[in-house]
């Protein structure tokens, strides 16, 4: 079947900003635009504020809190191992590598821990 088409296709010539109602067009795009991309100056006043969800309670010792990193980074190794066994070659030596990262970080951590002298 052979379908006529005009090379190149033919178009309307008058764009939607010439419309009279193309300021409000342009207004309203311009808002929408600032509304998605450009930061408030709430978002801006409140970056020296720490997050609540992401603060370590201030109650837990140092023995606490690495241990749990040493399971969180234990956790990450063997998810990125996993994950590393599902890949094509060149990319399962890059998810090894972060792999192998994170586990030098298990041992920096778990090194840490084993310097943690507990009070008695």
């Amino acid at each position: 079947m052979f379908k006529v088409t005009p090379n190149p296709p033919q178009t309307d010539p008058a764009s939607p900003y010439e419309s009279p109602d193309s300021k409000k067009f342009h207004e309203a795009a311009e808002r929408a635009l600032d509304h998605y991309l450009k930061p408030s100056d709430q978002i801006m006043a409140s970056i020296n504020e720490p997050e609540p969800m992401y603060l370590a309670n201030p109650k837990y010792d140092t023995e606490s809190l690495l241990a749990n990193a040493s399971e969180t980074l234990g956790s990450a190794s063997e998810m990125l191992l996993n994950f590393a066994a599902m890949l094509d070659t060149s990319r399962r030596k890059t998810a090894l590598g972060i792999a192998q990262v994170v586990m030098l970080g298990e041992l920096a951590v778990n090194r840490a821990l084993d310097n943690v002298e507990i009070p008695k």
